[in-house]
Formats: structure tokens, sequence, C-alpha cells
């Protein structure tokens, strides 16, 4: 399903095809009993603005396990948030707990506060780890969204901070802007991720990279499935920085930053680190599009990646139309595709490619 190798002709072997659906099923379903467990957020169980491949795991799960995941929101400690007119009783009591009890040297270097991480004991390097973003829930009544002086896309513009409080009506699934202006929720974790390579040591949760992490891809909703090239031992997934909704772009460097609970499905491929043709960089699906990333510092650049992936997973890797051309493919792009700017704002910027399912008969 996630990769095969194609022939000089173009044509998918008769062997890769028979590897390709054996892919389908999770990794030990018939021999390992599927769980659901749930790990909450504590001192003990978050990662403060990291990802790390030597990071000690808060949960141990197997492939085709469910967790649900309890996060916190980048809105700052309750002290913060009350002065800015948020009722205490709809702070998260756990808030205060983490922000107290979390050592300072085990912080950064980064500033989201993840839970996590998940070990997913089957998982090798080379492999790839399929995540189904089954369910997400928003925990509370409201909604920060700020900037900073020197932060987000436009810093002489406002060289000073600021922090909104929005009002969420969790009923009706809207956020209430202002006077006039009501925005429709979808909420999504903007932070989503395993471990990088061992070199990078413990990689700042801010700039998204080949682990995923720090995506803000407003696209990847409940019913959406990630997948992620696993550069160490268990993969190591965390999730966080909860938003309630976001626009392409995240121009001021925040979304509607919220308290999100999700509920995670982990199914392990196995890969191989020699195969030419596995997975290098993370993809989604939602039940409508297929999706490529590219992160660069230059914005160009991540654009010219996630094109690049998006040829790549046409022509080599799609289980819908495997037959393309490398140029066909980099003209269905342009025919068909949406190239999208996902964020600006996160020191690489990310650029993501939306191809549209219902373009490929069966």
């Amino acid at each position: 399903m996630l990769y095969t190798r194609m022939s000089p002709s173009g044509r998918l072997p008769a062997l890769r095809v028979l590897t390709l659906l054996a892919l389908v099923a999770p990794l030990g379903a018939n021999s390992v009993a599927q769980t659901t467990q749930t790990l909450l957020a504590t001192p003990s169980t978050v990662a403060w603005g990291y990802y790390w491949a030597k990071a000690k795991p808060a949960l141990t799960v197997h492939s085709g396990d469910t967790v649900v995941i309890q996060t916190l929101s980048t809105c700052g400690p309750p002290e913060r948030l009350e002065a800015l007119g948020v009722k205490a009783a709809d702070i998260p009591a756990y808030t205060g707990e983490i922000y107290a009890k979390v050592p300072k040297e085990d912080r950064g270097p980064g500033g989201h506060i993840l839970t996590g991480p998940i070990a997913i004991a089957e998982a090798e390097p080379g492999d790839i780890l399929e995540v189904r973003i089954q369910k997400i829930q928003i925990d509370v009544p409201f909604a920060c969204n700020s900037f900073g002086p020197g932060r987000g896309f436009l810093p002489n513009d406002f060289p000073y901070g600021r922090t909104k409080i929005i009002p969420l009506d969790r009923t009706a699934m809207t956020g209430d802007f202002a006077p006039g202006i009501t925005l429709p929720l979808h909420p999504f974790f903007g932070s989503m991720g395993i471990a990088p390579p061992e070199g990078a040591g413990r990689y700042n949760s801010a700039p998204p990279w080949m682990h995923a992490g720090n995506m803000d891809n407003k696209e990847l909703v409940a019913g959406t499935t990630l997948f992620l090239p696993v550069h160490a031992p268990g993969a190591l997934f965390e999730a966080g920085d909860g938003h309630a909704g976001q626009g392409n772009g995240e121009v001021d460097i925040t979304a509607l930053e919220t308290y999100l609970t999700g509920t995670f499905q982990f199914i392990v491929h196995k890969g191989s680190l020699s195969d030419p043709h596995r997975l290098l960089w993370p993809r989604a699906e939602t039940p409508t599009q297929y999706i490529a990333m590219g992160f660069d510092e230059d914005l160009k650049l991540a654009t010219e990646m996630a094109v690049h992936n998006m040829i790549t997973f046409l022509s080599e890797q799609n289980p819908d139309h495997p037959h393309l051309s490398r140029e066909d493919a980099y003209s269905l792009i342009s025919v068909a595709c949406d190239v999208d700017i996902t964020q600006l704002v996160d020191t690489k910027s990310g650029v993501h490619v939306m191809c549209p399912k219902n373009i490929f008969s069966k």
C-alpha cells in the first residue's frame, strides 16, 4: 500500500503487487490481541519541546493497538489564562501540575508540551508507521491566538505581543472570534510526529521535518491517516499543539490553540532501510485526498520537495493507479492537484500537495 518498486517498463511486478496487498493488514493482527489504552497528560508523560530518538517511552503498545491521548494547549500556565479572562474552572487541572512539576532542565529546546512518546514495540528503522486519526475531541470552551515580538510572518508590522481568547461552542462547533464573526471549528493536532534520526539529537519541537512534528496541517482532522518513515526503535510517537481550527499559512504563528484529546490507532508496515523506494517523508490520506508534504527554511525549496514527493507517490506508491510515469505524474499535479502553503512561521515553511482520489477509477 505504501511503497512499491517499479519495473523499467513502468509496470508493477506481480511480486510487488502481492507485497503491497499484504501490507494492508496490521502487523501481528492475527496473533496479538488489539487493545485500547489511555495516556493522560501528566508531568511524567509529556515531552516538553522536543522529539528524540533516545527519549524514554511514556507508554509501549503493539501494532494494531489504539491509544487515547490527552494533550495541553500552547496557551500557557493557569495564571496567564486567568489573567486573560479564562475561568479557573475551565482550565484543566493537569495544566498547573505540568507547569509546576516538569523540571526546567527537562524542557526545550522548543516550547510545545507534547504527550508521549508512545513506543510501538514492532517498529524499527526502515519501517512505516501508519497513524489512523480516529477521533479528536475539544476539551475546553476556549481557544487562544497569540503573536509576539519578532515572531510570525510580519514581525516588523507587529513588533509587540498580543493574546486573544476566543470562546468556543463545542455543541455548535463554532468559535466566537468577534461580534459578527463566527468561525467553524475543524480540530486537529498541530504537532504529530515520531523520533527523528538519532544524529539529530534532541530535536526542537518547532520546525517540521522528516519525522513530521509541527506540521500545522489543517487537513489532518479525524478520519485522516498519516504515514511516517520510522527512524528509531519503537518509532516514539508524540502529539500536541491542539488546534480548534486554522487558516493555511498560520501567519501570526498560532491558530485557534486549545486542549484536545485524540484517539489514534498505530499500525506498523515492515520495510527496509536499503529499499530505494521506501517512504522518506511524511504523507497523509483523507477520505477524499492524497497529501504529500515538503518542509524547508526556503518556501521555494519546500514547494519543490512537496511536488517531488507527490510525483514519487503517484509514479511509485499509489495503490489506485500504479502505472504512471514520472512525466505523467508531473503533468497530473499541474492539471488536477492543489499546491497549498501549510504554514510560513515554524522556522521551516510547510507546503502540501492535495491530489483528489476521485480522479482515479478502480
